[in-house]
């Protein structure tokens, strides 16, 4: 079976003057017969590559599946008189949603059983389930489609009702004003932006629902949340660079909303509450890595800002937590997370210790302000996902509740985590690399490695715990997460290195974290392989371009690899929000820049490594269109005779396939591909 050779319509696209050719622009015509075509022959033609890999994908799916407990469920919280409790039963793909009255041996009562919901779907979501405050009515939201619009639906608790009422077109979260009656939601526009905040009497039609904030700009989303101290309802109206945060009292939906503190560029800040004072974490005063202030209610401007803990320059601060006695914060210092404890009856403050070289600590759910116990979490590269209670006054710690990993195989001690450091090319910083592998796969050139990035808005991949993983490494793969720019892992400035303008930073992190691993032995370019999606997808598209003969293969999960044509169509979801991530290409220099960099605009008739790229046809984030184009014009012009495939799920959005194991076939496949370029399939 040959590959597919997409047709070849030209399109002039011309901007500052420049002129860019794009013969397969017509891929975004969504209801074309021939878009459909290409992308189900693409279907084949990878299924055809990879058939001789089909029972080795089984095999890894029914290994994978089988790490999972089937009957899992949640740790339950207690809430206004109710514990609540998320589990799953054996054989069934999506969550069952309970709770139990006051005490956990009382009977359950089922809120939601999603398994019913997905009957005869091919794809349902949910996105938020919310109990009203006299606990007798649930909101809860649905999306049948994978494109992160939800439906609200609302249930009575008393008499299991299903009400008329239904909001469509939604970001699914409901929150309840104190009433019982009213909730606060969130529209999507045209383009999936959340940018306005209504409010909804039950027993109304939707249409007579009552506009409380629209978002002007188009650079702002909007949110909407209850205060931990459940007094305050917030709309946060935020970019990438600033935010600004108006409230009224929970127990008055009539209130006039009050602004915290008016938008200004640059200034970032949010909000919680506790008696008669706002604590807010914000970067004012150039606090690069962020600092806690605090100001009563009454006047909340940042006038009266009163500064609680300091910026630090070594130290980004990333979250915080409010007890009546303690006060918590999540820390980042040289890249690995802590949680400090601040006992104020005490004037002393500690940190958690952690052991593991690389890891993930977090505060996790903690709901009570009287309480001297903190629920956090913690992970590492060897160590399963765990719930733990920490004793703040007493400083023990209780296991509350720990990953299990079924199957029978796996034991901690067989895997070595570790964190080395790259040099980069600009001799001012050095890339921090985590790595695990097994204590049998010996670190030569012969070894096969996953390099794994994303590097974009901030967000940081830090070092926790799969499942999945284990099928490679319990097949001699290393697995490294290069800590590139782009991402705040180093700090606030390790973002801001690694966006807009220089961006490009991000790109050479990642190769030069490539080198070190060649450089130190653990891998050889015929051996490396390079993975990432959405942003990640962009990162190893540039890579490709740049620097390909480092890598024996690369995975493009969802990539977002047609830069400059996205961010000039403000129709298409998320552009307008990405301005300050990106820049904005109407402006000659940014137009430059992106165009130098962007995966598609820089396909050039060379040599590239086997290249395994999906994506889901109902993307909402990264349309389906640009891993296609990219696909089409790679097959155009590349010179080698390497694997390229491109595999389009019919049914899902970006975050692939729905239900709890049928992801799973998406890891099974991509882990195939690699362990086929590895000669590793059973039988060979």
């Amino acid at each position: 079976m040959n590959a597919p050779k997409a047709k070849k319509i030209p399109n002039i696209l011309e901007f500052h003057g420049d002129k860019r050719t794009d013969n397969y622009f017509w891929m975004n015509e969504r209801e074309n017969p021939a878009v459909t075509q290409y992308l189900e022959e693409e279907n084949a033609y990878c299924n055809f590559v990879m058939k001789d890999t089909e029972n080795f994908q089984q095999d890894l799916f029914d290994e994978m599946k089988a790490r999972y407990k089937e009957d899992d469920e949640s740790l339950p919280y207690f809430f206004n008189q109710y514990w609540y409790i998320v589990r799953h039963e054996i054989g069934k793909e999506y969550p069952i949603f309970s709770r139990k009255y006051k005490n956990l041996e009382n009977e359950e009562e089922i809120l939601l059983d999603v398994n019913i919901l997905a009957e005869n779907q091919e794809f349902l979501e949910i996105g938020s389930v919310a109990v009203s405050p006299n606990n007798k009515l649930m909101s809860y939201s649905s999306d049948n489609i994978g494109r992160r619009i939800y439906t609200i639906h609302f249930k009575n608790l008393e008499t299991g009702e299903i009400l008329q009422d239904q909001i469509p077109f939604t970001t699914g979260k409901a929150v309840w004003a104190n009433d019982n009656d009213h909730v606060f939601y969130i529209r999507k526009d045209e383009s999936l932006r959340a940018f306005q905040v209504y409010m909804h009497q039950l027993g109304t039609d939707s249409s007579q629902d009552v506009l409380v904030f629209h978002e002007q700009d188009e650079t702002f989303d909007v949110n909407v949340f209850k205060t931990k101290s459940l007094e305050y309802i917030f709309i946060a109206s935020s970019s990438t660079i600033s935010d600004e945060h108006r409230f009224i009292p929970a127990d008055n939906v009539l209130a006039e909303w009050k602004i915290i503190q008016p938008r200004i560029d640059d200034l970032e800040y949010a909000v919680e509450h506790y008696k008669d004072e706002f604590y807010i974490i914000t970067n004012a005063d150039e606090a690069t890595n962020f600092k806690i202030v605090k100001t009563k209610v009454s006047a909340p401007g940042m006038e009266n800002w009163v500064e609680v803990i300091p910026h630090r320059e070594e130290t980004l601060l990333e979250g915080f937590e409010i007890f009546n006695n303690f006060l918590v914060l999540e820390e980042r210092t040289e890249g690995l997370l802590q949680i400090k404890i601040i006992d104020h009856e005490a004037n002393t403050s500690h940190y958690l210790e952690f052991s593991d070289p690389t890891y993930t600590a977090y505060i996790g759910l903690n709901l009570e302000f009287n309480t001297q116990k903190l629920r956090y979490g913690y992970t590492s590269l060897t160590k399963p996902s765990s719930t733990l209670e920490y004793d703040m006054k007493e400083k023990t710690i209780t296991v509350l509740k720990e990953q299990e990993v079924l199957g029978g195989k796996f034991i901690q001690e067989n895997y070595i985590s570790e964190r080395i450091w790259a040099p980069s090319r600009d001799g001012k910083n050095s890339v921090p690399i985590s790595l695990v592998y097994h204590k049998d796969t010996p670190r030569s050139a012969d070894t096969p490695l996953l390099l794994y990035g994303y590097g974009s808005y901030g967000h940081t991949v830090d070092a926790s715990f799969s499942n999945v993983r284990l099928s490679i490494l319990d097949r001699g793969f290393v697995y490294a997460i290069a800590h590139i720019r782009g991402g705040e892992y180093l700090g606030r400035d390790w973002y801001e290195d690694g966006k807009m303008l220089q961006k490009k930073n991000t790109f050479f992190d990642f190769i030069d974290a490539a080198k070190h691993l060649i450089s130190e032995n653990y891998t050889s370019g015929k051996h490396l392989y390079a993975m990432g999606g959405s942003a990640g997808g962009l990162l190893v598209g540039a890579v490709v371009n740049m620097a390909p003969e480092l890598f024996n293969g690369i995975v493009a999960q969802v990539p977002f690899v047609d830069v400059v044509t996205t961010m000039l169509d403000e129709t298409i979801p998320l552009t307008t929000g990405e301005f300050d991530e990106w820049g904005n290409p109407k402006e000659e220099e940014f137009y430059d820049y992106m165009k130098s960099y962007s995966p598609y605009d820089n396909i050039e008739a060379k040599n590239y490594p086997n290249i395994l790229i999906t994506t889901g046809l109902h993307d909402s984030q990264v349309q389906y269109w640009e891993p296609a184009k990219w696909t089409a014009k790679l097959r155009e012009l590349k010179t080698d005779t390497n694997l390229l495939l491109f595999k389009t799920d019919m049914t899902s959005g970006h975050g692939g396939a729905s239900g709890r194991f049928e992801s799973l076939k998406e890891d099974s496949l991509e882990y195939a591909f690699l362990m086929k370029l590895e000669n590793k399939i059973h039988g060979k």
